[in-house]
């Protein structure tokens, strides 16, 4: 079994003038396999910056570099695919536009019926949450970790497990067969800053 590992995704809003030191910090921190864009409420020119800043330091660290929601963004600022929300395109849209080669996950929420059409659709990975309360957005679905156990046993797709992962509870999940943990806040809102928090899920991942 592959060891589970960190996929961070950005806050819903940045500052481009102090994120990019805080992101290499925790990327250099310990072992992430991924980083999302997800910026809320911003044109497409912001993200478009954003993206353009952030993404040599996170593929210059052998990292994924994936885009929220907008698979055309994604192609136009070489990210290394898209993530997929329930109410977003198609996988088979985000698929024409950006070719074979890029990731392409999918939200899946607590329905393994979406998470095995996902899969047999093409999927790179699938994501399920939210796990724990998260303080980042309001969840659609709350599902257990046995959803991640059945996954793991059946399927050779990844699995991502979101919602209010923290260091301290994350250790079921990990235990249940999650490929990846999807952190935000519990990384960028730590009181000792993200660097740390990212050592201590490392610690944690490794154990």
């Amino acid at each position: 079994m592959t060891r589970c590992r960190l996929y961070l995704i950005t806050p819903p809003v940045i500052e481009l003038s102090q994120f990019p030191d805080l992101l290499a910090a925790a990327l250099d921190a310990g072992d992430v396999a991924s980083v999302q864009l997800r910026l809320k409420n911003c044109d497409d020119d912001t993200i478009r910056r954003a993206a353009d800043a952030l993404r040599p330091i996170v593929q210059g660290r052998d990292c994924a570099f994936i885009m929220n929601d907008r698979p055309d963004l994604a192609l136009q600022t070489g990210c290394d695919g898209v993530h997929l929300g329930q109410e977003d395109m198609t996988y088979e849209v985000a698929r024409q536009i950006l070719g074979l080669g890029r990731i392409i996950g999918v939200t899946c929420h607590d329905s393994r019926h979406l998470a095995m059409e996902a899969a047999e659709a093409g999927a790179d990975y699938v994501a399920f949450g939210a796990f724990f309360p998260s303080v980042v957005k309001a969840a659609k679905g709350h599902p257990e970790p046995e959803i991640l156990e059945w996954w793991s046993e059946i399927f050779t797709v990844p699995s991502v497990a979101i919602g209010g992962i923290t260091p301290d509870n994350c250790g079921g999940l990990i235990d249940a067969g999650a490929d990846f943990l999807a952190v935000i806040s519990s990384v960028w809102n730590h009181p000792a800053g993200p660097a740390v928090a990212v050592r201590q899920f490392d610690h944690r991942l490794r154990q």
